[in-house]
């Protein structure tokens, strides 16, 4: 049995982000304009975690704390909340 999982939630709010290791960057998912890594602490989470060459126009469907700086190299980045 295969399991393809959709979010259905819907965004009330965009964001342009810009990523940073000190402030917090609380979002539902992300809309990655040019692909890269993305280093980001999941909700409810300490330790940060890096997805590696996310590709250009991907949906990264994580709820985050925060969008590090150090170790982000996809940039355009949109949070949706």
């Amino acid at each position: 049995m295969s399991s393809n999982l959709v979010s259905t939630q819907i965004a009330d709010e965009a964001f342009s982000v810009t990523p940073s290791d000190s402030l917090n960057n609380n979002f539902s998912y992300l809309f990655v304009g040019t692909g890269g890594n993305i280093a980001f602490v999941p909700e409810g989470g300490s330790t940060t975690v890096t997805l590696n060459n996310v590709p250009t126009g991907s949906f990264v469907w994580v709820r985050t704390n925060k969008i590090n700086s150090t170790n982000t190299t996809a940039s355009q980045i949109v949070g949706f909340r």
